[in-house]
């Protein structure tokens, strides 16, 4: 039973908490907060699925916060609804240790799916939550039930939908039917720098349309009543996504501010806080206050929230026993346990008998994984042929079949990497997106969110170098690879052969607490030598596979030019040298290990090493030093055939022993 009264009171509750927090850190955005605060208590109390003493559950909703920098918002939510987050912590928001950061966490504050904060990212990744529930529900069966019949709400601005990752994540929502996505758009016509109409004049309602949502429309959005009324209707479902376009008063009740955007990204100020609280009948002179009416009226939601995630879960369990196929393979998409020789046997799925590029090892390594790993999906931007990323014995991901496992991204690398990372943070896929390598340029935020949230999305990024040939250099990646291992928590792996590939795909599947980018080419490798294979440690990030006794020189290497190092070796022994040859696949990962592991392979005694790499030289000097010789590409490439640019940008054996010579002649 909805109580107006109540619903208003617990509104402008929010919104003063909101504002209260914000002061008393000196840093925030109140407008956002107090705008959306009628929509947000609505949903909450009224229509969202959660679990206060459960916030991981499986068959909840999902609450998405895209416009991040209204976090208190979803902090006052989280405290009214008892998930844990205290009056302390609202007091120490956005100070150090507290689980109330700036913009919200995952993993930081219980309740938080998601971490948001660049724009659109969280509208973009709740797509990749939409995917991953159907998909999900489809395999299992749970789709014959209501079990896994929830909604992913979302809360956007018009920075969401200014940003151009909203513009290519709705596009494929409405293109895949994404039916069980609802997003909030709080539409309130102010930016930072003022009116929207300075940079954004589009009509919203007729581009979402377009892109076949289903447009729904209040014109007062701190109108508890039409607010009721524009969930209802969202919640009618045709087939298709929903927006609700809900215009609201960013500041909604300061006297002076509302409307305005200096309430958008500081505090309202002292006088300005005591005028709203007196606007809406608070103590002027209280702070962090709770009416006891609107603590009893979502404590008891609370309470109704439990019951209902303790229903569930009794006729869930009966599910899985009256079910026991799709019991075990539930059970196995939520563990996403793997086999103990996983290693040999991505092993025997490659083909030694002849070169082969590592795109195409790849491939083969994903059909085998796929048949171990059903959690196992993902596809490309619009390149699977080339990136060889297409699972064969499945299908597409499609309206009509939300069983396949192959999805069609399109040409949309940026909303591709927030989409994966909604699908990690399903809990029930463990997805894969691939690109050409020089295209994760468009990635980058999404990839820097999964690391940030040590999400296990594993990047396949082919055409690693200026091997790509005759595209020419905006196609041949060079600082793209210095700029993965600059990231932090995201393994970069670049193998040299078919072994090392399966190696790689094993170690990133394995890595559950990391997102993987693999770096593959396009031009064919010869399998290393065969006594190599014993050698390779993924885990190590670099190991000898070559080495003579007393040796004076090393060779370091990662993928396609660990061949080449092999090459310069033998030059370089018929000179009488004597060569030590390390592939280094994880330049990063190798530097991530402890120092006496480092000096085994490096020796600090040996000074004459030498990095060879088709790429950006920058970062190499950590392990050459400055006694030491980085062979690579510190400039863009050219368009011509990728053996002619070898022999031109000198990464053949003999120019890299005659490099070797000179320098330390």
């Amino acid at each position: 039973m909805r109580d107006t009264k109540k619903l208003k009171l617990a509104a402008d509750t929010i919104r003063i908490l909101s504002a209260d927090a914000i002061q008393k850190a000196k840093s925030g955005h109140p407008g956002m907060p107090m705008g959306c605060a009628d929509f947000a208590i609505a949903l909450w109390q009224h229509h969202l699925r959660v679990n206060p003493k459960n916030p991981a559950w499986l068959g909840r909703d999902r609450f998405v916060l895209s416009a991040g920098h209204g976090s208190m918002l979803l902090y006052s939510l989280l405290h009214l609804y008892n998930f844990g987050v205290s009056m302390d912590e609202i007091k120490n928001f956005r100070q150090w240790g507290s689980i109330t950061p700036g913009h919200p966490e995952y993993g930081v504050t219980p309740g938080v799916d998601i971490s948001t904060g660049p724009l659109g990212s969280g509208f973009a990744s709740a797509c990749g939550l939409a995917v991953a529930q159907k998909h999900f529900a489809a395999v299992t069966g749970l789709d014959k039930t209501d079990l896994m019949d929830g909604r992913i709400w979302v809360i956007a601005g018009d920075g969401c939908m200014m940003e151009g990752v909203s513009h290519e994540a709705a596009s494929f929502a409405g293109t895949q039917k994404l039916d069980n996505i609802i997003c909030f758009y709080d539409s309130n016509d102010i930016s930072i720098e003022g009116s929207t109409n300075l940079a954004f004049t589009e009509d919203v309602g007729a581009r979402f349309e377009a892109y076949g949502w289903r447009v729904v429309r209040c014109a007062n959005a701190n109108d508890p009543d039409l607010v009721e009324a524009a969930i209802c209707e969202a919640e009618k479902c045709d087939g298709r996504p929903t927006i609700i376009i809900g215009k609201t008063k960013i500041g909604y009740g300061a006297p002076n501010k509302e409307g305005k955007a200096n309430a958008h990204g500081e505090p309202l100020g002292e006088d300005e806080l005591k005028g709203v609280k007196a606007h809406f009948g608070f103590d002027p002179e209280q702070c962090f206050v709770i009416p006891e009416e609107v603590k009893a009226m979502t404590d008891a939601r609370a309470a109704e929230m439990e019951q209902e995630g303790a229903l569930w879960d009794a006729k869930f369990q009966q599910f899985l026993e009256e079910n026991p196929e799709s019991a075990k393979l539930i059970a196995d998409m939520l563990s996403k346990n793997l086999p103990d020789d996983l290693e040999e046997q991505l092993m025997a799925a490659v083909d030694l008998s002849k070169p082969q590029a590592t795109r195409a090892s790849s491939g083969a390594v994903l059909q085998k994984l796929s048949s171990l790993i059903p959690a196992l999906m993902g596809g490309s931007a619009d390149l699977g042929p080339s990136n060889k990323t297409v699972i064969k014995a499945t299908d597409s991901f499609n309206p009509e079949n939300r069983s396949g496992r192959n999805m069609h991204f399109g040409v949309r690398e940026l909303a591709m990497s927030m989409i994966a990372n909604g699908m990690a943070l399903s809990g029930t896929a463990l997805p894969y997106c691939a690109t050409f390598c020089v295209f994760c340029d468009y990635m980058k935020p999404g990839m820097r969110l999964a690391a940030l949230m040590k999400l296990p999305v594993v990047y396949v990024l082919t055409h690693d170098s200026f091997y790509v040939g005759e595209d020419g250099p905006t196609h041949q990646p060079i600082e793209h690879i210095a700029m993965l291992r600059s990231t932090p928590d995201i393994n970069v792996l670049r193998p040299a052969d078919a072994r090392e590939t399966a190696a790689a795909w094993a170690f990133a599947v394995r890595s559950q607490t990391k997102p993987t980018a693999l770096l593959l080419t396009r031009q064919d490798l010869a399998p290393l030598p065969a006594e190599c294979a014993g050698n390779i440690n993924i885990a190590r990030g670099g190991y000898v596979i070559s080495d003579d006794a007393d040796f004076e020189y090393i060779l370091i290497a990662s993928g396609s030019e660990v061949a080449v190092a092999l090459g310069a070796a033998d030059l370089l022994r018929a000179d009488g040298k004597k060569v030590r040859v390390v592939s280094m696949p994880s330049f990063k990962m190798f530097m991530e290990q402890d120092k006496a592991y480092r000096d085994t392979v490096l020796p600090p005694a040996c000074r004459k090493r030498v990095s060879i790499e088709a790429a950006s030289t920058f970062g190499w000097e950590r392990v050459t030093t400055d006694d030491g010789l980085n062979i690579g590409l510190d400039h863009f490439g050219a368009s011509a055939p990728y053996k002619v640019l070898a022999e031109k940008f000198g990464f053949t054996p003999a120019a890299v022993a005659e490099k070797v010579r000179t320098f330390f002649a």
